[in-house]
């Protein structure tokens, strides 16, 4: 446990952050699931849709380092590839 204010404060703070951060990381995962969901679906019209509004989330996400931009611009390329197999 901190024993002095500077810490007790550190581990606030520390703790908040931690609670925004799994908040955030959660709404990229449901982003996700929505594209899967609206592919599985079989509308492209729906799912190119919903891409759209994943792709500015996923964005907004990597911009503020909740995860790194590689791992953003990966799930956008293979959400994208899933919403282009669709016409095939």
């Amino acid at each position: 446990m901190a024993n002095s204010a500077q810490a007790r404060k550190r581990a606030r703070q520390a703790e908040e952050a931690r609670q925004h951060n799994a908040s955030q990381r959660s709404a990229f995962r449901t982003a996700i699931k929505k594209v899967l969901k609206a592919v599985e679906a079989g509308d492209k019209s729906a799912a190119q849709a919903v891409f759209q509004q994943s792709v500015s989330t996923i964005d907004s996400l990597a911009d503020k380092k909740i995860f790194h931009k590689n791992k953003a611009a990966r799930h956008k390329s293979r959400l994208s590839a899933a919403i282009k197999a669709m016409a095939a």
